[in-house]
């Protein structure tokens, strides 16, 4: 592996040995995520002719592939990439294949498909926290790994974007059961390809080279101790989730209420903007101090901006509010990743991510279904400011916490300062 730049910048990271190829197979890889979603929900809807089943079968998909995501990564750490992703990459893609053919035609029954999408989501392949887990590996210089982590997420951002552009040309020229058939083959060619790379096999040897006396409990309790801590984390980061999933729907509610239902697609896409130029910039910055600290000060000013944004008096400023709110949100999830990485037991890595991602992930889901409940019933800017409470409050929970015990031990010294009362 090349040595750390002194100025590192994107370029260096790049410029690492093994870095362009194992970074390409797994945006390859990940690309199907940004096309499964909005290629099942079309094929569903038109194969059986019921949004309410194909609402059903995407919440089926989502929560077996979120809720199950720490189980996978579990298996990552345990066995190594190249031994548990491929099977969970094939039985992905096959899966895919049946759902793409069930689909392919109008009259498929809505059982085999929620049951065959809650197992696809199952089995979904984690492949970003692998690649997060491989860019730790890749890049022990602490400032590399930063700009590698912010480039991985805003290149993640952008699979959601191009994803279903990518279906729209797909669907324009086929079914929308070919979208399906497209995401297996994305995401199983890019897997293989991952688990080709040197890193992926430098990360197999590690794991033989695990001592093979030690106990499961052992294991159990040396993860614990490497994760200590990591509960606030998940906090924010499913707070960065709530913001997110409700920004999405309020904005939709704002629109109408003004009557252009059609400028969601630029509000979003400002939201987007706003988060590709923040995690740049993350990445470029040297920053001091904790990172729990700069963590609990992104969620927090996420969720003032989401807040001031239902005050906006019109679309032009709340799509300036989005943008501003934007700016934050991958710096957080850059700076949560980095946290977990480094409280992480060696072989726990991958999962303590997993718990990441799965934290934002449900968070997206509860934001978007807790936005659902409350518009129409309550104010709107009432229901930006609800919505951005519990972020505001699990970011302040941890400096709250701090300063508590900074003041208990500052009282325990001054006592132990005071003379001794003369006995009786």
């Amino acid at each position: 592996m090349t040595a750390p730049s002194r100025v590192p910048s994107y370029a260096a990271v790049l410029r690492t040995r093994h870095a362009r190829r194992t970074f390409g197979a797994a945006l390859l890889g990940r690309l199907s995520y940004g096309t499964v979603p909005l290629s099942l929900l079309l094929a569903v809807a038109g194969s059986t002719d019921s949004y309410a089943v194909a609402g059903t079968v995407m919440a089926l998909f989502g929560a077996t592939s979120v809720l199950l995501s720490p189980v996978r990564a579990a298996l990552i750490d345990r066995h190594g990439p190249r031994r548990a992703l491929p099977p969970m990459a094939a039985a992905y893609a096959l899966l895919l294949a049946v759902l793409a053919h069930a689909t392919w035609e109008p009259g498929a029954s809505g059982l085999l498909v929620g049951v065959s999408a809650a197992a696809a989501g199952a089995c979904t392949p984690p492949l970003g926290p692998v690649m997060r887990t491989l860019w730790s590996d890749l890049l022990p210089d602490r400032r590399l790994l930063q700009r590698a982590y912010s480039l991985d997420g805003v290149a993640e951002e952008l699979l959601y974007v191009t994803g279903p552009l990518l279906v729209g040309l797909v669907t324009s020229v086929a079914e929308p059961a070919a979208g399906i058939a497209l995401s297996a083959a994305l995401v199983l060619s890019g897997t293989l390809a991952l688990v080709s790379s040197p890193p992926a096999r430098a990360a197999a040897r590690a794991v033989k080279a695990r001592p093979a006396g030690e106990s499961r409990t052992a294991r159990t309790a040396r993860g614990r101790r490497g994760g200590a801590g990591l509960g606030g984390v998940i906090a924010m980061s499913a707070g960065v989730g709530l913001c997110v999933g409700s920004l999405d729907l309020l904005v939709v509610a704002f629109a109408e209420q003004s009557h252009r239902p059609g400028a969601v697609a630029w509000v979003l896409a400002a939201l987007s903007a706003g988060s590709a130029v923040g995690g740049l910039t993350h990445g470029a910055v040297h920053w001091r101090g904790a990172d729990r600290t700069r963590l609990g000060l992104f969620v927090g000013a996420l969720a003032l901006a989401l807040a001031a944004a239902g005050l906006s008096p019109n679309l032009w400023l709340l799509a300036a509010a989005a943008a501003l709110a934007g700016l934050f949100v991958a710096p957080a999830i850059t700076t949560a990743y980095l946290i977990a990485d480094r409280s992480a037991a060696p072989d726990g890595r991958t999962r303590a991510g997993a718990w990441v991602n799965t934290a934002i992930n449900a968070g997206m889901s509860g934001g978007t279904a807790v936005a659902g409940l409350m518009v129409g019933r309550l104010p709107l800017p009432l229901c930006f400011a609800l919505a951005a409470a519990p972020a505001l409050l699990s970011a302040a929970a941890p400096l709250m916490g701090r300063r508590a015990r900074a003041g208990a031990a500052g009282s325990a010294a001054r006592a132990a300062d005071q003379p001794a009362s003369p006995a009786r």
